[in-house]
């Protein structure tokens, strides 16, 4: 009897590891989570932290269509002016409080303060009252088109509906109590910066009855754990991943694919087809680019092979995009307003740089050190502006870094900044309205904070009109006068393929990287 006790044990303990390895899922993201709160910044790392641990009223599916999310029904008077939404049963904050219509109104106001079509949302709305418990009403001034898919955005700010005494906090003050209603809770305890975040099932999570599709669809968690590994050096990643060590690599470097796609346990799989587009972004609020002959002078030095071969190198992977709303099958792809620019045109450069009477102080230039898709982006910009007749300070430092860094309005020399780029999933760059890099408001704007009426004045057109003939010239317009003033300048489009491990299936394709549906044999 003893000795078939003391053989029970030893199986169980035995099995327990097996079980815990199915269960719980290892990933190496992108970069490292330093923020919490996915409304402060744009990073995608702290949105994609978002999405775990919230839930959003309405979500956009695999056709980028507003679908409803924590939303059961909704109504839209004659007049297209008042909307009426009912929440559905069972939506619980994970310390097991509901979810009501006082949270979701302060939520939506703080997602007002911070994004683009929020912004557009708030300045089109009378008043916002909570019915009862599980109905609110959004009263609008006019008619505005956008508003599911408003309500819907991913990206790079979504609408998180968070509780009211969380939404409540101002905009400035990073959150730091990040209870949500998603169908993962953070496990803040387990949480060591530069080495691991963790997640574990929300077990009192009520999913829709529908099937995944985008971000849309039931969030149906079967993992009871999920582990972001940090590892910044992209060989050890690689190394880890070919071991078993993790189970998911979320943007393995492509000059390493190759290594990867020769393991018969290794899967790489393209979630986001239509890919991402590098950003790069003036300083308007500080010299020399508060100039505009400046930013010129800079547009006619880049051009768009020199980054795409530098980062991605692969010709399988990348493709020149002329277009601030992205290439393929997107409604509003032009390259109007880019004749002569994106051409390293040198002499134009130069020419440029001495009307506005440049005075060689250096431009500092933010380098990311860790992202493996961006590192090159800074020394090529370096050396192409230098032959353009710029000085050239680059300096570098991690992501996350850099995000709190290009929030900072401060002179260089008390460490503000000239450049910074990145890279945005082209889905969520497709109109004048969704593409925040469009916007021109001023301090409202993303970093860089251009400021031009007209195009706010041209992207509010846009908001109101529904003709597609109509709505194509208000994006042509709006693109040129973007290139035409340095608002932001596109530097090519390029997949990132994740690789997982065959054990691994049930990623949904998405331009954002989610674990629900995500099961680990």
């Amino acid at each position: 009897m003893l000795r078939r006790s003391l053989l029970a044990s030893s199986a169980l303990l035995l099995a327990r590891p097996a079980l815990a390895e199915t269960k719980t899922l290892k990933v190496v993201m992108h970069s490292d989570l330093k923020i919490l709160d996915p409304i402060w910044t744009t990073a995608y790392i702290v949105r994609d932290h978002g999405f775990l641990i919230y839930d959003t009223l309405f979500a956009l599916d695999s056709r980028l269509e507003p679908k409803p999310q924590m939303v059961e029904s909704w109504t839209m008077s004659d007049d297209r002016l008042t909307w009426t939404f009912k929440l559905r049963d069972g939506l619980e904050w994970h310390d097991g409080q509901p979810v009501t219509s006082a949270d979701v109104i302060p939520s939506i106001k703080r997602f007002n303060d911070k994004d683009v079509q929020g912004g557009l949302l708030g300045r089109m709305t009378r008043e916002m009252t909570a019915v009862d418990d599980k109905t609110f009403r959004i009263v609008l001034k006019e008619p505005f088109a956008l508003m599911l898919k408003t309500l819907a955005k991913s990206s790079s700010v979504p609408l998180f509906i968070m509780p009211k005494r969380v939404a409540e906090l101002p905009i400035s003050q990073q959150l730091s109590d990040t209870t949500g209603s998603g169908p993962f809770i953070f496990k803040r305890d387990e949480w060591k910066p530069g080495e691991k975040v963790v997640y574990v099932r929300n077990a009192g999570y009520k999913p829709r009855t529908e099937p995944p599709s985008g971000l849309a669809g039931g969030k149906v968690a079967k993992l009871d754990r999920v582990e972001w590994i940090s590892i910044p050096d992209s060989q050890t990643a690689i190394n880890a991943l070919l071991t078993g060590e993790i189970d998911m690599l979320e943007e393995p470097s492509h000059d390493l694919l190759p290594v990867l796609e020769k393991d018969k346990n290794i899967e790489i799989v393209t979630l986001n087809p239509l890919g991402n587009t590098y950003i790069f972004r003036f300083n308007w609020k500080q010299p020399p680019f508060d100039n505009l002959k400046v930013r010129r002078a800079a547009e006619y030095a880049l051009n768009q092979p020199d980054f795409l071969k530098a980062t991605i190198g692969d010709p399988r992977w990348y493709k020149e995009c002329l277009g601030m709303f992205g290439c393929g099958d997107v409604p509003f792809q032009t390259t109007i307003g880019t004749d002569g620019i994106l051409k390293s045109n040198f002499e134009e450069s130069k020419k440029l740089l001495k009307e506005a009477g440049y005075d060689d102080k250096p431009i500092v230039v933010m380098q990311t050190t860790d992202l493996n898709v961006l590192t090159n982006l800074a020394p090529v910009a370096k050396e192409l502006l230098e032959k353009g007749g710029f000085k050239v300070d680059m300096q570098s430092m991690d992501w996350q870094t850099q995000v709190s860094r290009r929030a900072k309005k401060v002179p260089v020399d008390k460490g503000g900044w000239n450049i910074s780029m990145t890279a945005a999933s082209a889905v969520l760059l497709t109109d004048p309205i969704i593409n925040h890099y469009t916007e021109a408001s001023g301090d409202r704007a993303q970093f860089g904070w251009p400021f031009d009426e007209e195009i706010e004045k041209m992207r509010m057109e846009f908001a109101r009109e529904s003709d597609p003939k109509k709505q194509f010239a208000l994006a042509e317009r709006i693109q040129k006068r973007v290139l035409d003033l340095g608002v932001t300048v596109p530097l090519g489009q390029f997949v990132q393929p994740m690789a997982r491990r065959k054990t691994v299936t049930g990623n949904v394709a998405s331009p954002v990287t989610v674990f629900w549906n995500v099961e680990k044999r």
